[in-house]
């Protein structure tokens, strides 16, 4: 049987330790081609560059592996992937990730890595967003990987029905202590935000964003709880942003202006 052809990206750039795990995991299973942002762009969710010109550059970092970096976004490398390098070849799967920390709950909307694996849903291909919550450049993705292609053998094997696009994440625990995979729903949070403000060294202000991720959704089906109770949460997850309980009271509330 043919291979299937594996699509990988992230936001971390093509450097760092969690596209490695997936680029050795992916191997396993099919033709692997890896376009990655050449530097990191964590939380620039589906931001694309139109006010310069994007650049690809072949690397020989993974063995046996056909490789790019794009000086853009990493949905910029998967339209790079698409159009660019592999053109008349469709992907069977676009894997993004591991990402260095969780994008659990509302991460999904600031997380690059998981605007790279909707870019690929986008374009009608099975797509993955991998995370382990480790936000350490040295985090160790070994004891997650038997689970990383266990679910892709999934996907690759069933697809993924009603949905293209599903969010992984991976609890920061030896495997013997994983307890298992649950398919929950995105849990309802939001981050608390503060600026640190401070001078540079010519007296002038400047500002660093920092806060906290808050949570009180109590519910025991959601990727949150799946995580603090030992489990890898996996999110089937869409991109139509329509509230569809809402058309009707709407439709109601605007009656006479049609």
């Amino acid at each position: 049987m043919k291979k299937p052809l594996i699509l990988i990206s992230n936001d971390d750039s093509i450097f760092a330790g969690g596209i490695k795990a997936l680029v050795e995991v992916a191997q396993t299973l099919g033709e692997v081609i890896v376009v990655a942002p050449a530097l990191p762009q964590s939380a620039q969710s589906h931001a694309i560059t139109i006010s310069g010109p994007l650049r690809l550059k072949k690397s020989d970092i993974f063995q046996g592996v056909e490789a790019y970096t794009v000086n853009g976004t990493p949905v910029d490398s998967i339209k790079m992937a698409n159009y660019v390098i592999l053109k008349d070849r469709k992907p069977d799967i676009v894997l993004s990730g591991i990402n260095h920390g969780s994008n659990a709950s509302i991460n999904i909307l600031y997380s690059g890595t998981m605007a790279a694996a909707m870019e690929g849903s986008l374009e009608n291909i099975n797509s993955i967003g991998f995370s382990l919550l480790d936000y350490s450049p040295t985090a160790d993705f070994e004891p997650c990987k038997p689970f990383v292609k266990t679910i892709i053998e999934q996907v690759l094997e069933n697809g993924i029905e009603h949905s293209n696009l599903l969010n992984v994440n991976i609890p920061n625990l030896p495997t013997d202590e994983i307890k298992g995979i649950r398919i929950c729903r995105q849990a309802m949070g939001i981050w608390k935000e503060s600026f640190v403000e401070k001078e540079d060294p010519f007296g002038r202000p400047y500002y660093w964003l920092t806060g906290a991720f808050v949570s009180d959704d109590e519910g025991d089906d959601s990727d949150i709880y799946a995580l603090n109770e030992g489990y890898i949460s996996v999110v089937p997850s869409m991109h139509d942003l329509t509230a569809y309980k809402s058309m009707d009271w709407m439709k109601e509330s605007f009656r006479g202006y049609e």
